[in-house]
C-alpha cells in the first residue's frame, strides 16, 4: 500500500494516484498543475496555502488505504 509523507512532492503524489488531485483541490490547492508545484513537498504547499499538513497527509493516506 502506498503512503505519502509531508516530504512527498506533489508530483510524486500524483504519480502514485492521479485521483489525489481531487483531495488537494478540495483542500484549496488549485495550482497543482503548475510546474513549481510539482517539485514542492506536501508540507511546503500546505504552508503556502495556510493548510494543516498533518490533516491533509492523513486524508490522503486514508484515501490510499481504501
Amino acid at each position: 500500500m502506498a503512503q505519502v509523507t509531508k516530504q512527498t512532492t506533489i508530483g510524486e503524489m500524483l504519480r502514485i494516484d492521479p485521483n489525489i488531485a481531487a483531495i488537494l483541490m478540495r483542500a484549496g490547492m488549485h495550482c497543482i498543475g503548475c510546474p513549481s508545484a510539482q517539485g514542492e513537498s506536501l508540507e511546503e504547499a500546505c504552508f503556502v496555502h495556510g493548510i494543516d499538513a498533518d490533516i491533509l497527509e492523513d486524508q490522503i493516506n486514508d484515501y490510499l488505504a481504501q
